[in-house]
């Protein structure tokens, strides 16, 4: 079943129209069969139509992440860095995780074109349409142990808005703990799974789902406010080349993270935090406290001013929402 659609997803993506029946033949199996794999194809997200006589075709052609031309760009960036792609998977940061603990080295990374079970922070499902964003996980070992995982969030936010800095000349908003946000939007998600003891060295998989170009389909599963990046600044986006920009981006900011913590990174969050000395509410469970928002302290923390005083406040099930 397997071969079968991936061998459909090679064909589609040309953006010819193929026909049900051709197809059939081809791969050994009815027609009727065909087109419930279309159906499965269009749940994750392919804009197939089909016309009678001519047969099924994409809306538009879809360029697929290619690791040939990922590793090229990152190469041309110094740097250095296994990528693997896949067209479907159930999770990139739950491949990498099972993966541990010797089947990764530091820098792996995983991108694919289709999650199945693709996860947010707090177990939350990360929609994940077909060939439209850019799902990406990288492994890393921290040598400093768990202590040092908290700013690992503020390491990768930057790291995105560097890449996209970089490229498009555009600046983006971030929000702690792990979004990033375009004109007060959210644009992409940060998620870190780690795996060791507290105070030796541990594993992590750091996952980014950026939003590139939203099928109008899969944008009706959303339940929050969002955008994407094709839309946000306008112009066509090269999903090689930006995952590329990001990991290099993001390797070249683990490696001071690994070096000085996140010390010199803090007054560049300042600089694009969302909510920055502006109210918020920060929400634990049913538990609102309303405050202001003084940015991060150098281990990653929100710093929370209540009543005069500002305390630092850790990670966890916490929810940050501007205003009062």
């Amino acid at each position: 079943m397997k071969a079968i659609r991936e061998t459909l997803i090679q064909k589609l993506v040309k953006g010819e129209f193929l026909s049900g029946q051709a197809l059939g033949d081809e791969l050994g199996v009815s027609r009727a069969a065909i087109s419930k794999h279309i159906a499965a194809l269009q749940d994750m997200g392919f804009d197939i139509f089909s016309v009678t006589g001519k047969g099924y075709r994409l809306a538009e052609p879809i360029e697929l992440l290619s690791e040939e031309k990922i590793v090229s760009h990152i190469e041309s960036s110094n740097i250095v860095a296994k990528v693997e792609v896949h067209n479907v998977i159930d999770s990139t940061n739950s491949y990498l995780m099972r993966r541990l603990p010797n089947q990764n080295t530091p820098g792996q990374v995983c991108i694919a074109e289709y999650q199945s079970a693709g996860r947010g922070r707090r177990g939350r499902q990360w929609i994940s349409p077909f060939g439209s964003h850019i799902y990406m996980s990288m492994y890393w070992s921290l040598e400093q142990g768990m202590s040092s995982a908290m700013g690992l969030s503020v390491v990768a936010a930057l790291a995105v808005s560097d890449a996209i800095k970089t490229l498009y000349k555009t600046d983006v908003e971030l929000k702690w703990p792990n979004d990033i946000y375009f004109k007060g939007v959210k644009l992409a998600g940060i998620l870190i799974d780690l795996e060791g003891q507290a105070m030796e060295p541990c594993h992590c998989v750091i996952g980014v789902g950026l939003n590139i170009n939203m099928p109008a389909k899969s944008a009706e599963l959303v339940d929050q406010p969002w955008t994407d990046l094709s839309s946000a600044i306008g112009v066509e986006i090269d999903r090689n080349i930006l995952a590329a920009s990001i990991i290099s981006a993001l390797i070249k900011r683990l490696e001071v993270h690994s070096e000085t913590g996140i010390n010199t990174m803090v007054a560049q969050w300042h600089e694009h935090d969302v909510y920055f000395n502006k109210a918020v509410s920060l929400i634990t469970g049913d538990k609102v406290t309303r405050g202001i928002c003084r940015g991060i302290n150098a281990q990653g923390a929100l710093l929370l001013e209540v009543n005069g005083k500002v305390s630092p406040v850790y990670g966890g099930e916490v929810s940050l929402r501007g205003g009062l």
